[in-house]
């Protein structure tokens, strides 16, 4: 009995899984399929392993694939993909779940026939079928098919995938091989087709995957100069495909998404299957914001942490507003789900925050002026479980008003309670050794810090609500009062001389005068690494320099890039890292500009004399307006300042899993320390009872791979939808939620200057020590930038707003700076020169770099 079934004798039989069913299909339909064939879970199961846990056969069995492939077959190349018994169905694809493998060479086709087989039991698989409660009993094939090596390759819909237009077809296209399309890192021209016509929309495609030089695997590689911008498909072909689109939905029952390749102007099919249906509510992602604190691959620890700090905290928030226990309690699903994890990177669920919303008091009156006070830009349909009457919404909001009131009066105290608790609480773990702690001892003072401090963030949220609120109201006021002076609201708040983000640049550019003004300190800066500085400092050279790095460290020492990632490594961990900020500022003679500028004091003067000139008279409207500016200017304040608290709170925290992973490395546990933020919080937790487990080492393993893989991959965008959390290709790289990009760039003006100079696009500032004067370009920052604030001569951000971190920062520094300039990444290229004005936001091209 054969080992594998091949094309021309395949049943259509669920034994061999939906995607080698559907081949069957198209072999039936007389449509052009590269030789195959598919060996059965059942023909795998029980085979003799190598050392390897491989599967193996024997010469006589491998050479009956000279059937489906030719007497040449040893001398061909593969792709080896799965086929379990429910995938690539209707309702589920499970696309990009599972392993695939190109240009396979003979000799290596065994393992690769196992490594796909084995990748059905992936941890992603396992959660997916949980998310989807399917049967964890299903048989995985594999599929064994010809490689051709195809001028263009690509997918095709039968309808639109995004909203479901069946009257459009959809083809994506590349050069080469499809897998640069599928993985996401080319991009690809787009051809609709309605009723005959061609729309295209073509992409500048630079690279191409084809076959690797060694004649096996894939490489990426240059493509022809002339060829870059031209269509990849003519028209002939596109209508090709077209047809049989058409063909596959009248013969199959249902829209079609085929994966197809070109060579010598033939088209080939590679795979089939229905256009999966739309599982779950309409759900908006978009990581705009939380992108400054989370920004690019998070761990699944820091993930599961965060997410269960959201959970608590938005609880309690809601609670605050006034929304009953019992009401919390029934939604709790959607405080579970305020974020999402997209191939490693954090978003927003917003149709959670969306649902949030709509229980508190008010929302049911005026959901236009909640919705925009609480930044929900798209209304989402909700069920009627969301909404209460209006005459409950009056009696509940006139309550909360009370409590707005009551929470005004006693913030000032509230906050001051909740400083000392947390200074005591912090003082309490600060003195724990955890490294002098077995790993269930650490793992229990974690619950203990989360239960005193973490879960208890009252003020903190209190001050957030209020900022937003007078905030808001000041903005308001500002508009009908001054209507031709966009920023005067934001002047207003400007020389608060109190915000803690600005206080590491000032300690850190006085260490860089102290060794400046030494020249055996400057000497040993400029000529040394900075782990090599470290040491000298450590034996007692340089007294004053090595107390105020300490101070430092003391201090700030949390207060780094990524500084709410558990697995960051902070100053405090490794100082170098900080020596480094210090002898870039000590190399480029940073030592002089002024941290508190004139420009917040001036700003916030100007304003302040046309606010008095304009109500001259008007002793009740002045004094509500003041009110408001006063409130709005404490409130925004601390909420940086509160912000910082929670740094220190993390920090705390990596401390613990940082020692967490270093015992278990030294037990012989984790191949290396830094593995354990590839768990979760809740197995970490489990561990207090069970200690670490065998089958979180695979487990571990398995999710590094798989995170690394999503750091080779294309980013998702910024902006886009799905139907229940489906993360396919088709909805992350969707632009049809994204801002589209303005013709002249401009944003929102938050520290005047206009500046002309060259544009230095970050998008990690841990890869430079210095922006020399160039005018830095990025998507977010968060408050470990800010050393490289003093190195540059404006600051542009794409997201943000007038609270954002850039935005205060920039005003007490006097840098030049905008912020939410839509488009922005899309427009501007490192070398770029261009003016940009800080009062108006206008940025505008002069030379392209």
């Amino acid at each position: 009995m054969s080992i594998f079934q091949s094309f021309d004798s395949v049943q259509f039989s669920g034994d061999i899984g939906g995607k080698a069913t559907n081949l069957a299909r198209l072999h039936a339909l007389q449509i052009p399929v590269p030789n195959w064939a598919v060996f059965t879970s059942k023909s795998l199961s029980g085979r003799s392993l190598t050392e390897d846990e491989n599967i193996t056969f024997s010469e006589k069995e491998l050479s009956e694939l000279s059937v489906p492939f030719g007497a040449d077959f040893k001398e061909k190349t593969y792709a080896v993909r799965s086929s379990a018994s429910d995938e690539d169905g209707g309702e589920f694809s499970f696309a990009g779940l599972f392993e695939t493998r190109l240009h396979v060479p003979f000799s290596a086709l065994e393992s690769s026939i196992s490594e796909i087989w084995k990748s059905g039991k992936s941890e992603r698989v396992k959660a997916y079928r949980e998310k989807n409660n399917l049967s964890e009993d299903s048989e995985v094939n594999v599929i064994v098919q010809e490689m051709i090596e195809p001028e263009v390759s690509g997918v095709a819909f039968g309808m639109n995938p995004i909203n479901g237009d069946r009257s459009v077809s959809v083809i994506s296209a590349v050069y080469g091989l499809g897998e640069g399309l599928v993985s996401g890192e080319l991009d690809a021209d787009i051809f609709r087709i309605k009723e005959g016509k061609i729309e295209e929309e073509l992409a500048d495609k630079t690279h191409a995957f084809r076959r690797g030089e060694n004649g096996h695997g894939i490489s990426k590689i240059e493509v022809d100069i002339q060829l870059q911008k031209a269509p990849s498909l003519n028209a002939e072909t596109i209508q090709k495909i077209a047809i049989v689109l058409k063909k596959l939905e009248a013969e199959l029952g249902f829209p079609q998404d085929i994966e197809f390749a070109v060579k010598n102007g033939e088209l080939f099919l590679l795979q089939t299957r229905p256009v999966t249906t739309h599982q779950g509510e309409y759900i908006l992602w978009d990581n705009s914001n939380i992108i400054e604190s989370y920004p690019g691959i998070t761990t699944p620890l820091t993930f599961t942490f965060i997410n269960k700090m959201y959970e608590a905290v938005y609880r309690q928030f809601s609670g605050i507003l006034g929304v009953k226990e019992n009401e919390i309690e029934s939604h709790s699903e959607v405080f579970k789900n305020t974020l999402g994890l997209v191939r490693g990177r954090v978003y927003y669920n917003l149709l959670s925050w969306y649902k949030m919303l709509a229980m508190v008091p008010g929302y049911s009156i005026n959901a236009e002026f909640m919705e925009k006070m609480m930044g929900v830009q798209e209304r989402f349909e909700l069920k009627e479980d969301y909404q209460m009457s209006k005459r409950l919404a009056w009696t509940r909001i006139i309550g909360m008003v009370f409590r707005m009131i009551k929470m005004q009066r006693n913030l000032p105290a509230e906050r001051d309670k909740f400083l000392a608790h947390l200074e005591k609480v912090m003082s309490t773990y600060g003195a724990i050794d955890f490294q002098a702690h077995s790993p269930e001892e650490i793992v229990t003072h974690y619950r203990a810090f989360e239960t005193t401090l973490l879960l208890e963030w009252k003020a903190p949220l209190i001050n957030d609500f209020l900022a937003m609120i007078w905030f808001g109201m000041l903005e308001k006021q500002a508009v009908k009062n001054f209507p031709n002076n966009q920023n005067i609201h934001n002047d207003l708040l400007c020389g608060s001389q109190d915000i803690i983000s600005v206080e590491p640049i000032r300690k850190s550019l006085h260490i860089s005068k102290l060794v400046s003004e030494d020249a055996a300190a400057k000497k040993l800066f400029l000529e040394n690494t900075p782990q090599d500085i470290w040491e000298v400092l450590k034996e007692g050279n340089f007294d004053s320099i090595h107390a105020a790095v300490l101070d430092y460290l003391e201090t700030f020492g949390e207060r780094c890039v990524g500084e709410l990632k558990l697995e960051t490594v902070s100053y405090t961990q490794k100082p170098s890292l900080f020596i480094k900020v210090i002898k870039s500022y000590v190399s480029q003679g940073v030592v002089l500009r002024v941290v508190h500028s004139s420009v917040e004091d001036e700003l916030r003067a100007n304003a302040e004399s046309l606010v008095n000139n304009h109500f001259k008279g008007k002793i009740i409207k002045k004094w509500w307006f003041n009110l408001v500016t006063k409130n709005a200017r404490d409130a925004v304040s601390n909420r940086e300042n509160l912000r910082y608290e929670r740094t220190r709170g993390f920090g705390m925290v990596r401390r613990m899993f940082s020692a967490l992973g270093d015992k278990w490395f030294e037990l012989g546990k984790l191949e290396n320390p830094r593995d354990v933020f590839y768990l979760e919080l809740a197995e970490i937790l489990e561990s207090e009872k069970t200690g670490f487990k065998a089958e979180w080492t695979p487990l571990i393993k398995e999710r590094k791979a798989e995170f690394e893989n999503f750091a080779t991959q294309r980013i998702p965008q910024e902006r886009f939808f799905t139907y229940g959390q489906n993360f396919t290709d088709e909805y992350i790289y969707s632009d049809e939620k994204l801002e589209k990009a303005e013709n002249d760039l401009s944003g929102i003006g938050c520290c005047p200057g206009l500046v002309t100079a060259k544009v230095r696009v970050v998008t990690d500032p841990n890869e430079i020590d210095s922006l020399d004067n160039d005018i830095l370009v990025t998507s977010s920052t968060d408050p470990g930038w800010v050393t490289l604030f003093p190195t540059c001569a404006g600051i542009i951000v794409e997201r943000g707003s007038l609270l954002s971190h850039s935005a205060i920062v920039s005003r007490e520094m006097g840098i030049p700076c905008i912020v939410s300039v839509k488009g922005l990444l899309r427009t501007l290229k490192t070398g770029d020169e261009i003016t940009m004005d800080g009062s108006t936001g206008v940025i505008k091209m002069l030379k392209n770099g």
